[in-house]
Order: C-alpha cells, then structure tokens, then sequence
C-alpha cells in the first residue's frame, strides 16, 4: 500500500477511493443499477447474429466449412466470459455492501481493547 503524505499526516491509497459508507453505498447501487444490466445487454447483444451465422455457415459445413463449429466455440467462450464477470460484478457489490460491516466491526473491536483499563492503571 502506498502512503501519501498531506497537509494532516500519511493518508493510504491513491486519491478518489471510495471509502465511506455513502460512496461504497453509491457504487454498490451503480453496479446493481448500472453496470450489471449494461453488462449483461452487451453481453446477450451477440447471440442472435452468432445464433444466426452459426446456423448459415451450419450448411456449408458439409463442404469442408469449419465457421459455423469454429463460431459455436467461440461464442461458449464468449458466454463463459460474461458469466464470470457478472459473477464478478455480484462479488464486487456484496463485499461493498459488507464492508461497512466489517470495518465498523473491527473498529468497535478495537477501540474497546484500547479502553480496557491497563494493569499500570492501578498504581
């Protein structure tokens, strides 16, 4: 992790990350509101034309075509691919959602370790 140094201190991490609640909240919601559905638009965008050259070439396979199973396998791999980043996408927008969870956790945690009273405490 890089450390800048401000005005106040280090401050970790590159400028513009989003770290509190509200902007983890906001991107959360563009990936859920934005990002999955235009993804998942492009991603279903190739299926009727490759559905379609698949089946034209289909014909010509007899004579020695090898498009229409050279276009099916690229096109499975095409699916596999939006798969895995919509998986991806869903990943990325639960650990956002939990986050503040975790963070605000481990700092209650923390900061109640740091109030126990010390043993040097009683002298």
């Amino acid at each position: 992790m890089s450390w800048l140094v401000g005005d106040h201190g280090p401050e970790p991490g590159p400028k513009g990350l989003a770290s509190s609640p509200a902007e983890k909240r906001a991107a959360a919601h563009a990936i859920q509101d934005h990002i999955e559905s235009q993804t998942r638009k492009a991603g279903d965008w190739a299926d009727e034309e490759t559905a379609a050259a698949v089946k034209a070439f289909g014909a010509r396979d007899g004579d020695g075509w090898q498009t229409s199973a050279a276009l099916r396998k690229a096109h499975e791999t095409w699916g596999d691919q939006v798969k895995n980043l919509m998986d991806r996408l869903g990943a990325e927008q639960d650990s956002l959602g939990s986050s503040n969870t975790v963070l605000t956790g481990s700092d209650l945690a923390v900061g109640s370790r740091l109030r126990q009273v010390s043993a040097l405490d009683r002298y």
